[in-house]
């Protein structure tokens, strides 16, 4: 075995941050003239670290979330209803432990997404599989499966992520196919892992975007059955900030237009 063949069989053992890192390994355990133990430590430190890295990463990977604002910016003064001690709870992620739900329930603008995504991003670095996606990018993903056998594997897909965040309940009415695709990823997921769940519409008014009440009722019965219900009243955050831009953009043009005195 040459030095150079050394690299190549470290990585083919899976000690990847070693083999990349191999030339500074060496010249500091020269350095500090580690014994065979304090070598060994060191190359399982860092080792773990590595692969902790690489592990958060993928799981980033697959939550598909893109790019947030992160909870030190929401402005807890700006809804007029909030229970902020609820959302800091479920926060600390304790909910999925007990495969319970959360469900946010606000209009459009107020930052359930927003929270729903936090919520996400600490349950990936906590270690936790996750996927954030949107009710009809779920459908659309169901109802695309060519055969019973496919459709199945979609739903064990579904069904073990560690937590599914299903944004934006609400915004679409569903046919009889959807509602019941939808159902069964919910049935399936039941007392055995957490959902967080964001709508626009009370539960009171489920039964619009469904076919019928009694699918409605037996959807909402096995989402909230052991879950924590967040209502967030208010205005529209993105109106305020919108109306604020308009504002900034008139006092802009007005100083332009203003002569120079200078001049």
């Amino acid at each position: 075995m040459t030095e150079r063949d050394l690299p190549a069989r470290l990585r083919a053992l899976g000690l990847i941050a070693t083999a990349q890192g191999l030339d500074d390994l060496i010249a500091l355990a020269t350095k500090k003239r580690f014994g065979p133990t304090e070598l060994l430590e060191y190359i399982a430190s860092l080792e773990e670290k590595d692969r902790a890295k690489r592990g958060l990463e993928r799981r980033m990977t697959r939550s598909r979330l893109e790019r947030f604002k992160p909870m030190a910016d929401f402005d807890w003064n700006w809804p007029k209803k909030i229970d902020r001690a609820l959302v800091e709870s479920v926060l600390r992620l304790d909910f999925i432990g007990e495969a319970r739900n959360v469900v946010l329930v606000a209009p459009q603008g107020l930052g359930k997404s927003m929270i729903a995504q936090n919520i996400a991003h600490h349950a990936v670095v906590r270690g936790h599989s996750v996927l954030f996606i949107s009710a009809a990018q779920l459908l659309l993903d169901l109802g695309a499966q060519e055969s019973a056998r496919a459709l199945e594997r979609r739903f064990k897909h579904y069904a073990k992520i560690g937590l599914l965040v299903l944004d934006e309940i609400g915004f679409l009415a569903f046919d009889n196919r959807n509602a019941d695709l939808l159902f069964q990823v919910i049935s399936r997921r039941y007392e055995k892992k957490s959902v967080v769940l964001t709508t626009n519409l009370a539960f009171r008014d489920w039964p619009t975007i469904f076919p019928n009440a009694t699918c409605a009722t037996a959807l909402i019965d096995r989402v909230v059955h052991h879950a924590d219900v967040i209502a967030i009243e208010g205005e529209s955050y993105r109106a305020r900030e919108a109306e604020a831009e308009t504002k900034q953009r008139r006092s802009r043009r007005k100083d332009d237009s203003q002569p120079n005195p200078t001049a």
